[in-house]
């Protein structure tokens, strides 16, 4: 498959200006004082699973309007010390699923936060969250849900969803309040970018193929995946374009990097179709603009022979290293190395 986006030499540097309306801090600010209006945690109960080495807990808090919103939360099992939590979000079409279907953070020793994503179940993976709030104009997919006002999109609902999940983590037990890292691939991708623009003090982000990030150019350069359901939309609404450029104005990625201040790790595959890579390079790019100080620590691994799968299990691994000396040593388990010698198995 040819390269479709710009050269590697110019997504380095690129750095577009992004069409951010003037009330963006001012629009954040009063839906997310609105969401603290609910006690976060609504129900924490032991979830019953065969597994011996992971804990697990069936976890609801108030998202946005104060809806319940699911979540697993997983930790190493017979820990009592206080851990980094990993707050995950989910890739677009998925839900949470059952609480053994993703175990690397806790069999890693962090505490972890799965956030199921509301309205989302049945493309890839199971949820248990229903989305009340569907009535706005837009088309029927959970992209162009109520599209046509940022009020009323889906978008702001499950950001402020994000959001509330960090307070969640943070009152869980079990987690340390000061190391709580927000994570996602795609959809999760752009969540947890959304996140460390709202959320001022993370301890650190971890995003691969991020979605909604520069979507203004992802309209006009693909129409692969959930920008294809935008391109669908117009193709039938064909006077929306200006009110749906103005909603994702409201939800672009590089907008919110640009406010986020913790160190933060990038993977992107240079064939990817369905987040084309400038536009996540424009986020890494942008990323930390507007701190004042020191820029965050940013780390970028480009797999120029992969699309949105990028890195896959090797992205993982460079991810579980660089968190590793981001957090420091205080995660349960930790080890430097094997501890036996010798041969495990001796020859028949």
């Amino acid at each position: 498959m040819p390269l479709f986006d710009l050269p590697l030499d110019q997504l380095r540097q690129y750095t577009p200006a992004v069409a951010e309306p003037a009330d963006f801090d001012t629009f954040w600010r009063s839906t997310l004082d609105a969401a603290t209006q609910s006690p976060v945690l609504l129900d924490v109960r032991p979830e019953p699973t065969d597994l011996r080495l992971v804990d697990s807990w069936d976890v609801t808090f108030a998202g946005f309007g104060g809806d319940p919103i699911r979540a697993w939360y997983n930790r190493p099992a017979g820990v009592d010390e206080a851990l980094p939590v990993i707050v995950e979000y989910v890739g677009y079409g998925r839900g949470r699923g059952l609480p053994h279907e993703r175990l690397i953070w806790p069999v890693a020793g962090y505490a972890h936060l799965l956030m199921d994503a509301r309205g989302q179940s049945g493309q890839y993976g199971a949820g248990d969250t229903p989305d009340p709030h569907g009535e706005a104009p837009g088309g029927p997919s959970p992209v162009t849900r109520g599209i046509m006002t940022p009020e009323g999109y889906y978008y702001r609902r499950l950001i402020t969803d994000a959001v509330r999940a960090v307070h969640a983590a943070r009152a869980l037990p079990g987690v340390d309040p000061h190391r709580v890292v927000a994570a996602g691939n795609s959809q999760g991708g752009g969540l947890s970018l959304a996140v460390a623009g709202l959320v001022g003090d993370l301890a650190a982000v971890l995003t691969t193929a991020p979605f909604l990030c520069h979507p203004q150019r992802a309209l006009e350069i693909t129409e692969v995946g959930v920008y294809g359901e935008i391109v669908n939309y117009l193709a039938v609404n064909r006077d929306a374009e200006p009110a749906v450029r103005r909603t994702l104005s409201y939800v672009d990625g590089v907008s919110f990097a640009r406010r986020a201040n913790a160190p933060v790790h990038f993977g992107i595959g240079l064939r990817d179709m369905v987040c084309p890579p400038s536009t996540g390079f424009a986020a890494y790019n942008h990323y930390g603009a507007t701190v004042g100080g020191p820029p965050p620590e940013r780390t970028m691994h480009v797999y120029p022979f992969n699309g949105h799968e990028h890195g896959d299990a090797t992205q993982v691994r460079r991810q579980l290293r660089w968190l590793a000396d981001v957090l420091g040593d205080g995660v349960a388990g930790r080890s430097d190395g094997p501890k036996l010698s010798g041969a495990l198995i001796s020859p028949a």
